[in-house]
C-alpha cells in the first residue's frame, strides 16, 4: 500500500489563504484551479485542502455544519468537481480533510439533539454532571444546555461539539461522507484529530484536568479506524492521521504495514521542543538535543517496525518555521533551505505547507485586533487576565499564535502580494515584496527552486524513498546528522542548525555532494549549512 507514495510529496493548501479569485479578499477554490500548474511545476504529486464544507467559520472551516456541500465563500460543487479533475489530468491527487472528532454547533444531527431527540443526542456525549476539563482552545470542556439540563463535550470550541464514535450510527454516517467524496475523485484523506475520536469510557468519573490529557489513543480507536477504512474502501488510498501527543508505539499501530488502518501519521513531538515546561503559550529557544532526540526515536524506531511517518515542519495549525528553527535574518535563505533538506531526507512522506517552499516568515502582527485565530484570542484573554503585560502576549501570539501559518501566499510583489484584488481577510506580513512566487521564480538560487530539487531528489533515488534511516553522532549538538541505506548506496545528511561555524567530528564522510546550500569542506559546517553526500 505504501509503495505508491513512498516517493511522492503532498502540497497542503489552506484554502483561505492559498488564492482569491473574485476579489472578496478569500482564498476559494477557483483560486487553487488557476494555481495548479504552479503546484504541479514543485514535482508534488498530492494535494492536500483544508476544509471547506459548509461551516460557520467559527475555527476556520475545521466547525462543520454540512460533509456534503461546498461554503459558498469558497465556491460550488461544480467548482470542485472542476478542480480535481484538472489536477488529476496534471497527474496529481487531491487529498480531503475529514473533520470527524466534532461537528459544528449548526450542524442539524446537533440542532435535533438540542431539541431533545434522544437519537441525535446520543450522535454526541451529553452528561449531567461532568468533571472540571478545560479544553484544548482554553475554557471549560463542557457546555451547559439549559433547556436539557445537560452538558456537551466539546474538546476544542464551544461551537464544536464532540461526536460520540460510540454511536455505531455516527460511525456509519461519517463512512458516508467518505464514500461521497471518494465517488467524487478525491485520491486521499487526512483525518483531523482522529487519536481523540475514542472517548474514555468512564467520563463522568475522571478528575479535573485537561480533556485533551484524557481523551486520547481511547480504548476503541484501532478498532473505529480498521472498520472506517475496510468499510470505505479506502485501505489503498493515501491516507494520513492527525495524531495529538500520541506515542510512537500507537502510531506504529495506526501505520501499520499490514494496511488495515492508515498509510501514515502526522506526530507533533518535535514541534514542542520550544515550550517552556510544556507549555505552548511559552517562549524559549528550540532545546536541539531534545530535538534529535526525538527525530532519533520516532525514526528509527517506524523504521524497525514498518511504520510510516507525515515528514513536516508547517501547517495551517503552526507558526512558521524558518521564523522557529531558523532566521529571519542574514540567514534566512541558507536556514530556510536547511530545514527544508532535513526534512526531505528522511524516511517517510514529506508534506511541504504553502508558502515554506518561499520562506513565508512569521506575521509580526502589532496589535490584537489583527489576529483572527480563535485559540489565539482566547489565550490572549487569558495571558491577559492572569496578569501577563500586553507587550509580552503579543510577544508570546507573534512566535506562537496560529494565525502566523495562515497569512496569505504571497504571490508578486503586488497589491495584496498577488492573493486578492480586494482586500485580504488577513494582514500580509510587510516582506512580501521580497519573498514571493515571481521573485523566487526569477532565482535560480531560490529556496523555491531548492525545494523542486529536494522533491525530484526523492522521486529519483531509492535510497531516500525507500532507504532505511539511523541518526549519528557529529559531535556537536548544534549539527544533526543521519544517514540512510539501500543496498550498496549510502547517504548522509548533516544539518547546522545554528548561526554560526560549527565542527563535525567522527562522521565517515565520502561520495559525491547530491545537493547542499552552501560550498565548503565537510568538516567545518557554515552558519545553517545543509550538506547530502552520496555514497555509492
Amino acid at each position: 500500500m505504501q509503495d505508491k507514495y513512498k516517493n511522492s510529496t503532498v502540497y497542503q493548501i489552506y484554502v483561505k489563504s492559498f488564492c482569491d479569485s473574485n476579489g472578496d479578499g478569500i482564498g476559494d477554490l477557483n483560486g487553487i484551479r488557476s494555481k495548479l500548474g504552479y503546484i504541479h511545476s514543485l514535482g508534488v504529486k498530492y494535494i492536500w485542502v483544508t476544509p471547506f464544507f459548509c461551516s460557520p467559520m467559527a475555527d476556520n472551516g475545521y466547525d462543520v455544519s454540512d460533509y456534503r456541500n461546498v461554503n459558498p465563500m469558497f465556491g460550488t460543487m461544480q467548482d470542485c468537481e472542476a478542480m480535481i479533475a484538472e489536477a488529476d489530468a496534471l497527474g496529481m491527487g487531491f487529498m480531503f480533510d475529514m473533520v470527524f472528532n466534532h461537528t459544528s454547533d449548526e450542524h442539524e444531527w446537533f440542532r435535533k439533539a438540542l431539541t431533545g431527540d434522544p437519537e441525535y443526542m446520543d450522535y454526541y456525549i451529553f452528561r449531567d454532571n461532568p468533571p472540571e476539563w478545560t479544553s484544548i482552545f482554553g475554557g471549560p470542556a463542557w457546555e451547559y444546555v439549559p433547556s436539557l439540563g445537560k452538558y456537551y463535550l466539546h474538546l476544542f470550541d464551544p461551537k464544536q461539539p464532540d461526536l460520540n464514535w460510540d454511536n455505531p450510527k455516527v460511525r456509519e454516517e461519517l463512512k458516508d461522507v467518505v464514500r461521497f467524496w471518494k465517488s467524487k475523485g478525491v485520491k486521499g484523506f487526512r483525518f483531523d484529530v482522529l487519536n481523540r475520536v475514542s472517548k474514555p469510557g468512564n467520563l463522568t468519573s475522571l478528575p479535573p484536568g485537561n480533556a485533551g490529557a484524557y481523551c486520547k489513543d481511547g480504548p476503541h480507536i484501532h478498532e473505529y479506524i480498521q472498520e472506517l477504512v475496510r468499510d470505505t474502501g479506502i485501505g489503498e488510498m493515501i491516507t494520513v492521521g492527525e495524531m495529538a501527543s500520541t506515542t510512537l508505539e500507537q502510531c506504529i499501530k495506526y501505520s501499520n504495514p499490514s494496511g488495515s488502518e492508515l498509510s501514515m501519521c502526522f506526530n507533533f513531538h518535535h514541534l514542542k521542543v520550544d515550550y517552556k515546561d510544556g507549555g505552548k503559550w511559552t517562549l524559549m529557544p528550540p532545546d536541539l538535543h531534545e530535538l534529535r532526540q526525538i527525530f532519533t526515536t520516532w525514526q528509527e524506531g517506524m523504521n524497525a517496525a514498518g511504520g510510516w511517518q507525515a515528514l513536516f515542519w508547517c501547517n495551517h495549525d503552526q507558526p512558521r518555521i524558518v521564523s522557529r528553527f531558523g532566521d529571519e535574518g542574514q540567514y534566512w535563505k541558507e536556514s530556510a533551505k536547511m530545514l527544508g533538506t532535513f526534512i526531505h531526507m528522511l524516511r517517510g512522506t514529506p508534506y511541504i505547507y504553502q508558502g515554506e517552499e518561499l520562506g513565508m516568515t512569521n506575521a509580526h502582527f502589532r496589535s490584537i485586533d489583527d489576529y483572527r485565530d480563535v485559540e489565539a484570542l482566547n489565550y490572549y484573554r487569558i495571558m491577559r487576565d492572569n496578569g501577563t503585560s500586553e507587550a509580552d502576549a503579543l510577544a508570546i501570539l507573534g512566535a506562537k499564535s496560529r494565525d502566523n501559518g495562515r497569512t496569505p501566499m504571497q504571490w508578486t510583489a503586488g497589491h495584496e502580494a498577488g492573493f486578492t484584488s480586494g482586500t485580504s481577510w488577513l494582514s500580509i506580513p510587510d516582506n512580501y515584496m521580497s519573498i514571493n512566487v515571481e521573485a523566487e521564480e526569477n532565482d535560480p538560487g531560490s529556496i523555491l527552486n531548492y525545494y523542486r530539487e529536494l522533491v525530484r531528489l526523492r522521486e529519483n533515488y531509492p535510497v531516500i524513498s525507500e532507504g532505511s534511516v539511523k541518526f549519528i553522532d557529529t559531535g556537536n549538538d548544534k549539527v544533526l546528522g543521519y544517514e540512510r541505506a539501500l543496498g550498496s548506496q549510502r547517504l548522509v545528511v548533516l544539518c547546522n542548525f545554528s548561526g554560526s561555524d560549527e565542527t563535525v567530528s567522527g562522521v565517515d564522510i565520502k561520495g559525491k555532494v547530491l545537493i547542499g546550500n552552501w560550498s565548503g569542506s565537510h568538516r567545518m559546517m557554515k552558519p545553517y549549512e545543509a550538506l547530502v553526500i552520496l555514497e555509492g
